[in-house]
């Protein structure tokens, strides 16, 4: 037993590249030399190896009585650290994206990922963007690191263009607010928050974004939905979602989409927002809002954010996530804010303190470049002017697709209803397919759309519409 675990022992310090080697390495191997000792492989299996042990030959040592002292069954293990990992299963958008690209049909089309196209099919870079990026260039500014609240200006800048320049609360110093990883950083630092002071829980609408459920569930929180779509009818179901409201525990944390509902596009109107307000102030609930898509919902800026704006004249002392990866095609660059209405100032640098001591262990501080672009946009009326036209070119060639695709449905003579696409609002138009039309879109058209039939808008052009409309017709009509 002395002799087993002394060649054991002298095997973990043999060289990593002989220890871990496979037996066909090990059977070209005579013998490995660790100080006065050798050991030689003389019997390979797959997992088990039979090592001499000993001395070796030239040893003058009067106490070693020649190279085999002993005979040692040494198992070996081959796996690798990560060999017990499964494979994850891909991710629903990114997985859409891949297949497509794998597609040599020359008219497929890809309508699943949520980012704007231009009427070419190519991704679009605002010229105002462009100009504010060209002015940073030319400033030759360092990249030193930001604070763990990010850029000051951007967070100013960014919570004035979602609250409004007249926002009480901003100016009383009500407001704490941070620079986030986009919308998602977002969503999970104040997921983490929640956690942290005693929610158990989250309410998201029934459907939402697929990565709030994942977001929140990973941030420690259990995630229960309410009613928000009627599928049967294609439209809000809105006293279910008051229903529901009603019902769920005092205090509880509300995800509220602030514009353009992902996936549906289906909103609330300004009354039934009233309605929501007041169930929320009866219920003592904290309201939530993640606004992605303020701007380039409507195309004006202050609709979109009327929602939210409403909560806090009423008094709530609301959270709000933002992403400018939509509205300022920013996607790549990550840029998001995260701000939380507070009752005085002081409550408000509490709350910021606590912002900062999720962020910092997590992302420690948050990128500059594109959150620089924001300021000098928003910091500048000439250039929020610009913005502001060419948001609202954005989301009227997307509104015109969507008049396109429903009229060319309604000519081909489909028995359905396709009112509700018109009826929607941003991206994306959940079309009310089923999975298996979704299917047999991609297998036999080569139409690229998530299972649940939410079409990008942004992917529908003025050249591949017909086609597009001809195909849904087709699987939907079963002809």
């Amino acid at each position: 037993m002395m002799l087993r675990q002394a060649a054991q022992a002298l095997s973990r310090r043999l060289p990593t590249t002989a220890r871990r080697s496979s037996p066909s390495f090990l059977a070209t191997t005579s013998s490995v030399g660790i100080d006065n000792f050798v050991l030689t492989p003389v019997n390979l299996q797959s997992k088990r190896d039979i090592w001499v042990w000993g001395s070796p030959p030239s040893s003058s040592s009067s106490n070693r009585r020649g190279f085999a002292d002993a005979v040692v069954d040494h198992e070996m293990t081959h796996d690798s650290h990560w060999s017990q990992f499964p494979m994850a299963p891909p991710d629903p958008i990114i997985g859409l994206t891949e297949a497509y690209l794998k597609d040599d049909f020359p008219d497929k089309v890809n309508v699943g990922v949520g980012a704007y196209r231009c009427d070419q099919g190519m991704p679009f870079v605002l010229p105002v963007v462009r100009e504010a990026e060209n002015e940073l260039v030319a400033e030759e500014l360092d990249h030193e690191y930001s604070g763990i609240a990010g850029c000051p200006n951007f967070v100013d800048v960014a919570l004035k263009f979602a609250y409004g320049d007249d926002c009480v609360p901003l100016k009383e110093n009500r407001v704490a607010g941070v620079q986030t990883l986009s919308g998602t950083g977002g969503l999970r630092v104040f997921g983490e928050v929640l956690h942290q002071f005693g929610h158990k829980h989250i309410y998201v609408p029934n459907p939402t974004w697929g990565n709030h459920i994942p977001i929140f569930t990973n941030a420690g929180l259990e995630v229960r939905k309410y009613r928000y779509y009627d599928n049967a009818t294609s439209n809000l179901d809105f006293n279910g979602l008051l229903d529901d409201l009603q019902a769920i525990p005092e205090g509880s944390c509300v995800l509220l989409h602030a514009c353009a509902h992902n996936p549906t596009g289906m909103d609330p109107t300004m009354e039934q927002w009233k309605q929501i307000s007041n169930v929320a102030k009866e219920r003592n609930l904290l309201p939530f809002f993640d606004c992605a898509y303020q701007g380039f919902a409507s195309g004006d800026a202050r609709k979109d954010a009327a929602a939210l704006r409403m909560f806090v004249e009423d008094g709530h002392n609301i959270a709000l996530v933002q992403s400018f990866s939509k509205n300022f095609g920013l996607y790549g660059q990550r840029v998001g804010a995260l701000s939380v209405v507070a009752d005085t100032p002081d409550e408000a640098k509490r709350v910021l303190s606590q912002l900062k001591v999720h962020i910092r262990p997590s992302y420690s501080n948050p990128p500059r470049h594109g959150a620089r672009i924001v300021s000098k946009i928003l910091s500048s009326e000439k250039k929020t002017d610009e913005f502001v036209e060419q948001c609202m070119g954005m989301a009227k060639r997307i509104d015109s697709m969507r008049i396109k695709l429903r009229n060319t449905l309604e000519e081909l003579g489909s028995s359905r209803s396709w009112e509700h696409v018109t009826k929607q609002i941003g991206m994306f138009a959940y079309s009310g397919m089923s999975k298996d039309e979704v299917v047999a879109l991609r297998e036999k058209h080569h139409i690229y759309c998530t299972l649940d039939g939410r079409i990008s808008m942004a992917g529908v052009t003025s050249k591949n519409v017909e086609y597009i409309a001809k195909a849904i017709h087709d699987v939907t009509e079963g002809k």
